[in-house]
């Protein structure tokens, strides 16, 4: 079933070819090739600011690891990323708002950590609902496009 169009969708860009998506051609995708594509596609939110600081899907599951892990280098870990660049966008990502993403303190006898502060935990939230709801709103686009590919495989 079509889903109207609304000006958040116009001005977010969820159209192909001019059509938006309550476009009858927009229901079906036509598959004029006898091979198909069994991948499914996903969409990959890049929040660029005026200034040019991005918050993107690393940087937010940077932030979802630290949350969960209490350690940046822990995080960096899991993301098979350096310790360097892990607290590399950590720095830049704290440096971006207003107030720090992540606090962190240093090791010792006690251990050391990171966690998101409140602002870390908004920003992170901020981001995964945007995530969702993109998801949300594109799956018929997403079809569409995916209905149009060339299966690469090779039939493998």
């Amino acid at each position: 079933m079509p889903i109207a169009a609304t000006a958040w969708h116009k001005a977010i860009g969820l159209a192909v070819g001019g059509r938006v998506r309550d476009d009858p051609a927009m229901t079906k995708p036509a598959l004029t090739r006898s091979n198909t594509v069994t991948a499914d596609a996903r969409l990959r939110l890049r929040v660029v600011f005026d200034d040019g600081v991005r918050l993107g899907p690393g940087k937010a599951d940077l932030l979802g690891l630290i949350d969960e892990h209490g350690s940046i280098a822990a995080a960096g870990r899991a993301m098979k990323m350096s310790y360097k660049r892990a607290w590399m966008l950590v720095e830049e990502m704290n440096a971006a708002f207003q107030n720090p993403l992540v606090e962190s303190s240093r090791g010792g006898s006690h251990g050391g950590g990171a966690r998101l502060t409140a602002t870390g935990q908004e920003v992170l939230k901020a981001y995964r609902g945007m995530e969702e709801r993109l998801s949300a709103e594109a799956t018929q686009e997403l079809a569409f496009l995916t209905g149009l590919r060339v299966d690469v495989s090779g039939g493998k």
